[in-house]
């Protein structure tokens, strides 16, 4: 069942909308801030993971916490991310 992100057109409001079933009935949808019917379909990020394909790296994101001026920082490795 796939997730799309809609805005709203009027209130710029972003929504997500589960979509369940055939995808042959119709269904009404409105913004659920305004009530306004014209949406517009953005495409988001995804989030998934690759696996590592038996190459004996690790198959998942690691992070990497530190302290920051700011408080503290994390720093995401990614499966075949390259610097």
């Amino acid at each position: 069942m796939p997730i799309y992100e809609f805005k709203c057109l009027k209130c710029e409001t972003f929504m997500e909308v589960l979509v369940m079933g055939t995808g042959e009935e119709k269904v009404p949808m409105r913004c659920k801030k305004c009530g306004s019917e014209e949406l517009e379909r953005v495409i988001s990020a995804t989030n998934f993971s690759v696996g590592a394909g038996g190459n004996g790296a690790k198959s998942g994101p690691s992070a990497i916490s530190r302290t920051c001026s700011s408080g503290s920082c994390t720093t995401w490795n990614l499966p075949g991310h390259s610097k």
